[in-house]
Formats: C-alpha cells, sequence, structure tokens
C-alpha cells in the first residue's frame, strides 16, 4: 500500500533538503574563522553604498582570498535592504569628514532643475562621500564581526570539527 504524501508532507521535506544543503554549503570544511571571516566581508560588502557594485566585489574577493562563495553571497543578499538604508547616513558621514558644506543635489528639487552633467557631478560627489563614509567603519566592522561570530561559530559541533583538523 502507497502512503499518501500530502503538500505539507513534501514541503517539510524540501525545507529539509534545503536546510541541509545549506548547512553543507555553509561549512564546506572551513574553520569557524574562516567562516567567520566570510560572513563578516558578506555583511559589510554587502552595505556598500553604491547600488549593484556588492555582488561583483564578494565575488572577485571570495575567489581572490578562497573563501566560500555561497556564503559571501548569502551573506550580501541578507544585508541588501540594509543597504539602501544606509546610503544617506554614509552620504552625510563622509560629507562631514570632508567638511563639505550643503551640495545642491541634497533636496530633491535641485536635482530637477540642474542639467545632465551638473546632475552627474553631484551624484558622482555624492556617491564618493558615502563611500568614504562606508570605508570608514567598514574595517572595524569587519574586525568586530569576525570576532563575534568566530565566538559564535565555535559553539557549533559541525564546525569545530574542521577547525581541529587544521
Amino acid at each position: 500500500m502507497s502512503k499518501y504524501l500530502g503538500p505539507t508532507s513534501i514541503a517539510a521535506m524540501n525545507f529539509a533538503s534545503i536546510k541541509s544543503n545549506a548547512a553543507a554549503w555553509l561549512c564546506q570544511g572551513n574553520s569557524p574563522r574562516r567562516l567567520a571571516l566570510t560572513l563578516a566581508l558578506g555583511f559589510t560588502i554587502g552595505c556598500f553604498p553604491v547600488v549593484g557594485i556588492p555582488t561583483a566585489i564578494c565575488a572577485v574577493l571570495a575567489l581572490g582570498l578562497r573563501l566560500n562563495l555561497p556564503a559571501i553571497q548569502a551573506a550580501n543578499y541578507v544585508v541588501m535592504p540594509l543597504q539602501l538604508v544606509l546610503i544617506v547616513p554614509f552620504v552625510r558621514l563622509g560629507g562631514w569628514l570632508l567638511a563639505s558644506g550643503p551640495s545642491n543635489a541634497s533636496n530633491a528639487g535641485g536635482l530637477l532643475h540642474m542639467s545632465p552633467h551638473q546632475l552627474l557631478s553631484s551624484l558622482s560627489g555624492l556617491a564618493a562621500h558615502a563611500v568614504l563614509g562606508w570605508l570608514i567603519l567598514a574595517v572595524p566592522a569587519v574586525a568586530l564581526m569576525t570576532f563575534t561570530l568566530t565566538l559564535v561559530l565555535r559553539r557549533i559541533p559541525a564546525l569545530a570539527a574542521p577547525e581541529a583538523a587544521n
């Protein structure tokens, strides 16, 4: 006699499969410290204040430093909404660090009355301020997150075994 599998039991089986695959991708024989660095870089680069750039930066870093590509991209995608929220604070921090006065691009009405050349110039200046603000906070953020995540990940038994082998 065949056992009927309803939609909820099939969904539960698929979720369990996805969960085990995700755990395997995250571990991939990495030590907790290396995985913590991977996640910290993904979270921090995911907040880079220029939309569309973090995915490429994460991929290049993961391939260049031999980090876990799925883990760094997952961390990048998790913080993507935060990236949009942090653009304005990064612009303000960068502007404050450079002690620049109020910009013509700071109000939306000013942007509408600019020529394309002036608009591009103003937006590139704002992007430079945002990147500077991000750079000031990125290095301490990676260090702090790496330290904290290492402590947390060492408590996971599946991750403690690869560290003992290193």
